[in-house]
Parts: C-alpha cells; structure tokens; sequence
C-alpha cells in the first residue's frame, strides 16, 4: 500500500512538473511553487527532481536545485529504514 502510495505521488508530481513547463512557454497561468514543495514533502521529491531534469524547469531557482536532493535523501533514507 505504501508503494503504490509513493509511486502515485511521484508520478503527479512528475506530471505537474511537465504541465507547469508548458504552462511556463506559453505565458499561462502558472502553477505556485507551494504546490511543488508540498507534493515534494508528502513524497514526491523524486518526482520533482525527475521532472525537473526531464523538462529542464525550475532549475535556476536555488531552492529547488538545492532543497529537492536533500528532501530526496532524507525521503529515501526514510524509506529505507521502514523496509
């Protein structure tokens, strides 16, 4: 159940990434950053991250290029220890 969990996360975080992407190139509406880093701390960070090297998106903001790998080990450490 906790896999399908984590995998289902990452993947709508992946997703939103690519929508945001798109979003961004043609000036529309933009998805807020909130929605990012809240989908990262309920265990999307992987997702993020992936989406962010996959779409080449959010990676001149700082906190972005710094804050998703370290959620990305802390999650994963997490994970390891549960297993």
């Amino acid at each position: 159940m906790m896999i399908a969990y984590i995998l289902g996360v990452n993947i709508i975080a992946f997703l939103i990434m690519g929508v945001d992407k798109q979003k961004a190139k043609r000036e529309s509406y933009r998805i807020p950053e909130r929605t990012f880093w809240g989908l990262a701390i309920l265990g999307g960070a992987i997702g993020i991250w992936a989406g962010m090297k996959s779409f080449r998106h959010k990676t001149r903001h700082r906190s972005f290029v710094i804050g998703m790998p370290v959620l990305v080990s802390i999650q994963v450490v997490f994970a390891v220890s549960l297993f």
